[in-house]
This record gives structure tokens, sequence and C-alpha cells, in this order.
């Protein structure tokens, strides 16, 4: 039992960085089978044969590459951006003379909290970083660090979803989740067909199986976004996070929750029509601290 409780489990989590990797694949084989059933094999050839039917391809094929536009800025965009690192030496301003970091180190402690004086909050410190926490950070066992606002490290980007890159990962969410409805859309009336006459079954058999894989994939990945668009819209206008749901628990009031509005403007920013852009006003950065992700506005109100 003895040897047990010097396992790290979370070294285990390091094989993720690997299966990252392998993901980034996976992603790009699917929007390849994608583009290759819609596009080349299903609407294109309707849009290049003219007549009536190529006024509705070219309004598909339109959509279909917009949304993919969309899809791959939201995710290299995520993948890309730092999520929040913590300063070197990081202290919050009013205990920066208060706290004596290098004789508050517990080595059997990952994650410890001490009371600081005058009746500030309590000081948070990473043993594993050698440096203190922020409000709302949390040490990623994959990227091997603390993550301002963490809410989770995606196997999917490569990288932890956290301030700095959460409002890329909901809209690259939210446009895959249409670009999947659409793509099962217009390759329905094929897969339909194909099971519904078998005498119209003139392509080739690495077609059919294409279109087959294609809608398959759309179908299932449309069905867990749901799940997780819904989860995550929930975490949004309640301003917090994965990981802060279970620490929610122990109050009474969430203290970050400033009311749907405002929280949706602590991540998505002031300026509405950016709200759909993996973007942010020079204006928003500056004055939204949240965005930071050291410093979050709370309620006066709250009560833990």
């Amino acid at each position: 039992m003895d040897c047990c409780r010097h396992v790290n489990p979370f070294r285990a989590c390091s094989v993720l960085r690997g299966l990252g990797y392998l993901m980034l694949a996976f992603v790009a084989a699917i929007v390849a089978v994608s583009y290759y059933a819609v596009v080349v094999y299903t609407w294109g050839p309707l849009l290049l044969g003219g007549g009536g039917a190529a006024a509705g391809a070219a309004a598909v094929l339109l959509a279909f590459h917009l949304l993919l536009a969309m899809i791959i800025w939201c995710y290299l965009m995520v993948v890309f951006t730092d999520p929040g690192a913590v300063p070197e030496n990081w202290r919050h301003t009013s205990e920066e003379d208060d706290i004596d970091v290098n004789s508050r180190i517990i080595s059997d402690n990952w994650d410890a909290t001490y009371p600081a004086s005058d009746g500030q909050s309590a000081q948070r410190y990473c043993s594993r970083c050698q440096n203190g926490k922020p409000p709302r950070c949390h040490h990623c066992s994959v990227c091997n660090r603390c993550v301002l606002k963490m809410d989770h490290h995606c196997v999917w980007v490569v990288n932890c979803v956290g301030a700095r890159n959460y409002k890329y990962f909901l809209l690259f969410l939210v446009y895959t989740f249409i670009e999947t409805v659409l793509d099962i859309l217009v390759l329905l009336p094929n897969f339909i067909e194909f099971f519904r006459d078998e005498s119209k079954r003139s392509s080739s058999p690495g077609d059919i199986a294409i279109l087959f894989l294609a809608f398959v994939l759309n179908l299932a990945f449309a069905l867990s976004l749901v799940c997780f668009i819904g989860m995550h819209t929930s975490l949004v206008t309640r301003n917090t996070t994965s990981i802060e749901v279970h620490e929610q628990r122990n109050s009474v009031s969430w203290k970050y929750d400033l009311g749907w509005r405002k929280n949706l403007e602590q991540v998505f920013g002031t300026k509405r029509l950016l709200w759909f852009l993996p973007l942010y006003s020079t204006e928003d950065l500056h004055n939204i601290s949240a965005l930071h992700g050291l410093e979050f506005p709370t309620r006066s109100d709250a009560v833990v």
C-alpha cells in the first residue's frame, strides 16, 4: 500500500498528448470524407450539369464552404491560442508584501490554499509550478502547467481550453454542429435512395462507401454535439466552467454569476457583431479583465 501512495496517476495523462495528434489526423480525415461526399460526389455534378438543380446546388455548396471556412478558422484559433499561462512569480497585488511562498511549499500537495492577511481572499499556490495561482486557475496534468480559467484539456485540439480561447472553442462546436446538420440533410436523399432502389446503384463501391461513412459520421457527431453544446451553454450563461461545477456544490450562490447577459460578455465580448467570429475588439481586450484570466468581477451579494 505504501508504494501506491507514491504513484502519480496523472502521469498516464501524458499519453493524451500523443492521442491528441492522432485526433488532429482524424479530424482532417472526417473533413476530407465529408468534402468528397458533399462536393465531389453529390452536389458538385449538379452544379456543373446546369439546369434547375444548379441554383440549389450553388446554394448548398456556398453554405458548405462558408461553414467549413469558419470551422477551420475557429479550430486553428483554439489549437494555436494559448489558453492563458500564469506570469512568473505571480502574486495578487494586495498580497505581494504579505506572502512568503518559499516557506509555504508543501511537497505532498500540488495545490495548496493559504489564508491571506488583512481579510483578503485566500492565496492559492501550485507546488508543481512553484508559483501563485490566480482565481479560477487550475493545473493541467497533460500540459504540465497551470491554465488560467481552465475548463478542460481537449484532446481534439491538443490544447487546454481556458480564458483566452474558450470563445473560439465554443464557436468551433457551434459551426461544426451546423455543418454536420447540413451534411446530413444534403446527403440524406442519396442515402435513402441507395437503400430504396438497388437499380440506381450506378456509383462505384468506393463512392458508395464514402457516402455511407460521411453520413454516419456526421450523424454521430451531430448527436454528440447537441449534448456538448447544451452543457457549455449552461456553463457560459452561469459564468462557470466544467471544473467549477463541482466547486459550486459548496457555495450557496456563485460569486462569478453576474447575470446571463454579462456572463456572455465575459466570454464573447461586448461587441455583438463579433460574437460569431473568433475575434475580439481592441476595446474588449483592454476593458474585460476576464479575457486576461487573472482577475474576474464578482457579485457583491454572493454567499459562500
